[in-house]
């Protein structure tokens, strides 16, 4: 454990000599700082487990530097250098944007596992300013572009770190830089994927074969991916291949939120009992609240997360009537969860161009306004990288006892999404937010239920998730009331977090 200057727990400095020990294996020596190549052909998998504020995070954070820190160059959503043999590759990944978005907030340069499957193509001009400003080229000379812009563009890059925000600082946009994508076909060397409890066995296998040497870290107290019997992808790995984290750190001992998460692991606790300590706690500290309402202030930036989705329309549908939202057209400012991509195969470079700019399914998005085609929209993704687009859309509103949503408008094809002012907490999985409301209610009803997923009662598991997706404030909602709002819907908080980007249009495919 030379190679990090933090002091480890127990188990933190057993897991990361095991993960140096592998990384040493594949030609990464994070205690010497030096690179060789991987003369070894055989696939190399660890997952590294444990609760919430067992310190995944601060590990996999650490092991990212020191391994950019020994010479892998670090392929992320921002650029992507060309692949030689004598560089190392490094990729951080999460499932979404979203869980994407947690880990740069705290430094590492994350992207989505959706965008590492496809490279970017690049216009060769252009690209010679990117690797000038990756110190991979001389200073280029480009054809109606200034010194002064390219000057621009190296004072952004040398404060930010940024590609696509130092291109857009000398104004470049999105569909100058980046011409398209496509499926990557060279395989990159090592990968840490957060939040790997969210990953099925497709993208498992993908990411194999990419990735010879792969590390996973996840929370096994999650809900497992729709479709899997309860098991994550982890528990199927041999058990020398999966180190666990059991001590909970002295900055998290004192959080009310995961003291009631840690709790449900009490195979005795009943959910009434369950609700007294968060009374309990909500008398004592201000970081959990239990809650007579649900507060539709915060439903526009953060859902409401509930198990049912008869729960989730009827929510939705309060949540517009309380903003007179008109029933055919959408205000700026209303959230929307994107809910797939509904393109015939030969529009699919313009999916993987979607795809790959973080629109995929289950992306968290703010809607801005209409775009200047008919069907287009104009969205905010949450938590992207370069976060606003223009896309032709599909959205649809769930009506209470109606079959069939209804569209206000829509594109022949395109994106389509759902409301977003109250998801299931499934889909809340690898998202986190400042402050989250969890409609108990629900979670009553799945303890009443009596079901059992993976040897544990369900509620337990949606408690978890829940109640762990919650950064700062926990609010118990107990009553099925919505707060008047405080104010219209906004867009200016959005204007003021989002980073200097390239502002990417989507073009409309022609045809059907």
């Amino acid at each position: 454990m030379a190679g990090t200057s933090l002091t480890f727990s127990h188990d933190q400095a057993e897991a990361w000599d095991r993960i140096a020990e592998m990384l040493r294996e594949a030609g990464v020596d994070v205690e010497d700082g030096t690179t060789r190549p991987d003369s070894g052909t055989r696939s190399r998998v660890l997952a590294v487990t444990g609760k919430a504020g067992s310190g995944k995070t601060l590990l996999l954070a650490e092991l990212s530097r020191t391994c950019a820190e020994a010479g892998l160059a670090v392929v992320s959503g921002d650029y992507e250098p060309k692949k030689s043999k004598e560089r190392r590759t490094l990729s951080i990944l999460a499932p979404t944007n979203k869980a994407a978005s947690v880990l740069r907030l705290r430094g590492v340069p994350a992207t989505t596992i959706h965008r590492i499957l496809y490279t970017p193509v690049y216009d060769p001009e252009y690209e010679k300013i990117a690797e000038w400003l990756a110190e991979d080229g001389e200073r280029p000379v480009i054809e109606g572009l200034s010194d002064v812009a390219l000057d621009r563009a190296l004072a952004f890059y040398q404060t930010n770190k940024s590609i696509p925000g130092a291109l857009a600082a000398a104004g470049l946009r999105g569909s100058d830089f980046i011409t398209g994508w496509k499926r990557r076909e060279d395989p990159l060397d090592v990968g840490f994927v957060d939040e790997a409890s969210m990953l099925d066995e497709k993208q498992f296998e993908d990411l194999k074969e990419i990735f010879p040497t792969l590390i996973l870290f996840g929370d096994p107290a999650q809900l497992a991916p729709v479709g899997q019997s309860g098991q994550m992808v982890f528990d199927r790995l041999p058990e020398p291949a999966v180190l666990t984290l059991n001590r909970i750190h002295r900055q998290d001992a004192d959080n009310p939120i995961l003291d009631l998460a840690h709790a449900l692991a009490d195979p005795a606790l009943t959910f009434e009992t369950f609700e007294r300590m968060i009374e309990e706690a909500a008398r004592k500290d201000d970081r959990v609240r239990w809650a007579q309402r649900v507060e539709v202030d915060l439903m526009a930036r953060s859902p409401v997360l509930v198990w049912r989705n008869v729960t989730r329309i009827k929510l939705i549908n309060a949540f517009r009537a309380v903003y007179n939202a008109p029933d055919d057209a959408l205000l700026p400012g209303e959230p929307l969860i994107c809910d797939g991509i509904e393109l015939p195969l030969k529009h699919r470079k313009k999916r993987l161009d979607l795809e790959a700019r973080g629109l995929i399914k289950g992306a968290q998005a703010i809607y801005l306004g209409p775009g200047r085609r008919a069907g287009f929209s104009r969205l905010h993704l949450m938590g992207a990288e370069d976060p606003q687009i223009s896309a032709a859309s599909i959205v649809k509103i769930e009506k209470p006892d109606e079959e069939e949503p209804f569209i206000p408008y829509a594109a022949h094809m395109g994106a389509t999404f759902l409301h977003g002012a109250a998801v299931t907490i499934h889909k809340a999985q690898g998202s986190q937010w400042s402050d989250v409301q969890v409609f108990a209610p629900d979670l009553y009803a799945a303890a009443r239920a009596g079901r059992n997923e993976a040897g544990q009662p369900l509620w337990k598991r949606l408690a978890y998730v829940a109640i762990t997706r919650a950064e700062e404030r926990l609010h118990w909602v107990v009553r099925n009331r919505l707060a008047r709002p405080s104010h219209e819907l906004r867009l200016d908080d959005l204007k003021a977090a989002a980073p200097a980007a390239l502002q990417l249009e989507m073009q409309e495919p022609e045809g059907e």
